[in-house]
């Protein structure tokens, strides 16, 4: 039997999650995973949430000092999140 509709695995991936919008979900979840391996532990646990909303990154912090400082590094963080993902997907960092 002969497919016209030949598509490999990732393609067929790629548009489940382009339809469904899956995007940020999946993006948030790997972000996630990159904070706790680059920012360190300590920092990870001062983290209470951290979550996507329209292309902005929102990461809560409980410590003041803390995030007062992570405040000074947004871009640094935009920039480490987004080379990442291998995409500019987060245009804004805020901390909170």
């Amino acid at each position: 039997m002969k497919r016209h509709n030949d598509q490999s695995i990732k393609e067929v991936l790629q548009q489940l999650v382009e339809h469904y919008r899956w995007k940020g979900r999946l993006h948030q979840s790997r972000i996630r995973e990159l904070w706790a391996d680059r920012m360190g532990t300590t920092i990870n646990q001062y983290t209470r949430e951290i979550k996507i909303i329209r292309r902005k990154l929102y990461i809560t912090i409980d410590a003041s000092a803390l995030k007062q400082e992570l405040h000074y590094g947004r871009d640094k963080i935009r920039e480490m999140v987004n080379e990442e993902l291998g995409e500019d997907f987060i245009e804004e960092v805020v901390v909170r």
